[in-house]
């Protein structure tokens, strides 16, 4: 995709120890999260899912990926205990996290079926779980409210990224032009080769539309951008273009940094976006 001298391009790379994440740039001036996007580096699981695995429902060792838990919320200096999160489903519901669920995503029973979390409670680490789908993070800096979405191209043909925003409107009475809005590293349209069918979805999504962010190959399939699928709907939707940070960063192009279900042949572990509003 061609990129805007508007946008903001690159999230802010850290290694502390062995562990290295990211974070947004345009978040961390605003002083009022505590947030990052993991790498694969830096944790104690073995195997396909070496090292930095945060994904509870694959075969891992559970005592490996809750250790794993306690690394990246040292740094980042949370409580672990108090994370919530959900067994992804790859569809559009979106939780709204208060007080009573802080915790919720180590308890069996907790906040399953979502694939995105809002909340405008202080104190509360949400995660998403990503290894190729585009993690989606927000901000709203005036009414202090933040959202994480998990965006594969199911979420991206359900307009996910739309249906947060609107929830935080809806809940919080967010103004759109106030939001930050950043999409973290995923697969890239140099990887996202797809079907007919598949294509044929986001048609009827987006309709004419979707042909900027389609190309068809000379094998007969198809290339995604999954990028600019979620940078139409936030401008769409009214989300200024200086808001919007793209990491530009392809998780096949670096598997050895990330997982990639599509990299590692499905057999990888779980990356984590992670986001808290700082207590007062």
């Amino acid at each position: 995709m061609e990129m805007s001298d508007s946008m903001n391009i690159g999230f802010r790379h850290h290694k502390v120890h062995e562990i290295e994440y990211l974070t947004v740039p345009a978040f961390e001036e605003t002083g009022l999260v505590t947030h990052c996007f993991t790498t694969r580096l830096g944790g104690v699981s073995t195997g396909e899912y070496r090292s930095l695995n945060l994904g509870l429902w694959k075969n891992d060792h559970r005592e490996n990926v809750i250790q794993n838990y306690k690394l990246i919320s040292g740094i980042l200096n949370i409580n672990y205990t108090k994370f919530v999160f959900s067994r992804q489903v790859h569809g559009d519901n979106i939780g709204v996290v208060t007080a009573q669920d802080a915790g919720k995503g180590f308890l069996n029973g907790g906040l399953n079926g979502f694939d995105g979390f809002i909340t405008n409670q202080p104190g509360i680490p949400l995660a998403t779980f990503h290894a190729d789908c585009v993690p989606l993070f927000f901000l709203d800096p005036v009414k202090k409210a933040v959202a994480l979405a998990h965006s594969g191209w199911r979420g991206t043909v359900k307009k996910i990224a739309q249906k947060t925003i609107h929830k935080m409107v809806t809940e919080y009475d967010c103004n759109i032009k106030n939001l930050l809005v950043a999409i973290g590293p995923s697969i890239g349209k140099c990887h996202f080769e797809v079907d007919k069918p598949v294509v044929d979805q986001f048609l009827l999504s987006y309709g004419s539309a979707a042909e900027r962010f389609t190309e068809k190959r000379h094998n007969g399939k198809y290339h995604i951008d999954l990028w600019e699928a979620n940078i139409m709907q936030l401008q769409e939707f009214g989300i200024e273009e200086n808001n919007i940070t793209l990491a530009n960063e392809c998780t096949v192009c670096n598997k050895q940094k990330y997982f990639s279900h599509r990299g590692d042949a499905g057999e990888t572990g779980s990356l984590a976006a992670i986001i808290e509003l700082k207590k007062k």
